[in-house]
């Protein structure tokens, strides 16, 4: 599960990051698929904004044929996009 508290604070939102420290076992899922996300775009030297977390959500929906595994992902995105202000 995606809990180390020093990993969200690498999270540009933290309405973000506090909805999943709050959310415990329920979205265990979801906050795993975030944190592969997050390590992802930092591994590839990427910024880590807003943005790049919804973009590449969408790009795993859009290349996984797995039905449970893109529900999850879409979950995700979804709670990021409720929980997260524009990028500036």
């Amino acid at each position: 599960m995606f809990n180390d508290t020093q990993s969200y604070t690498g999270i540009p939102d933290s309405a973000l990051s506090e909805y999943f420290r709050n959310a415990g076992d329920m979205l265990a899922e979801e906050s795993a698929v975030l944190g592969g996300v997050i390590r992802d775009i930092l591994a590839t030297g990427g910024v880590l904004t807003n943005k790049a977390i919804i973009l590449s959500l969408i790009h795993v929906i859009e290349h996984t044929d797995d039905v449970v595994k893109s529900d999850v992902v879409r979950k995700t995105l979804e709670i990021v996009v409720d929980h997260t202000m524009d990028d500036i």
